[in-house]
């Protein structure tokens, strides 16, 4: 599985919130999905950025080590990337947020993204309040 962690020009990262399964739906994400057979981790990225969201992405670099899925249900690979061409919409999502280092905690994210807020979370800029 490969995740994107899209950065807009301010720094901000792009979560998606889950409609489906049912036992994930409500729960926030990286937009992305599986990897095909034969396809590299960032032309899968770009596929489902376009696919799921509509926009064309730049992927940039990984975000920190692979981490494995629960249930045995292989690793998930998480990558910054920009767009390119585009703005997002939400269809396989039920909402969309662009969140800052001190909003990551506003949402209840999915178990297996989370090493990757971690580790994202000091690069973020903060909102001016």
């Amino acid at each position: 599985m490969v995740g994107a962690a899209i950065l807009d020009e301010i720094g901000f990262v792009l979560a998606g919130r889950r409609k489906e399964p049912r036992s994930a739906a409500g729960l926030w994400e990286f937009p992305g999905g599986k990897v095909e057979p034969g396809e590299s981790v960032e032309a899968a990225l770009v596929r489902e950025c376009e696919e799921e969201l509509g926009i064309l992405v730049e992927v940039i670099d990984r975000v920190a080590d692979d981490a494995a899925l629960p249930a045995g249900d292989g690793v998930l690979s998480v990558w910054r990337a920009r767009i390119v061409v585009g703005t997002p919409v939400a269809s396989d999502h039920s909402e969309l947020r662009w969140l800052g280092a001190d909003e990551l905690d506003s949402v209840r994210w999915m178990p297996a993204d989370l090493p990757f807020v971690e580790a994202l979370r000091p690069s973020l800029p903060r909102r001016a309040r």
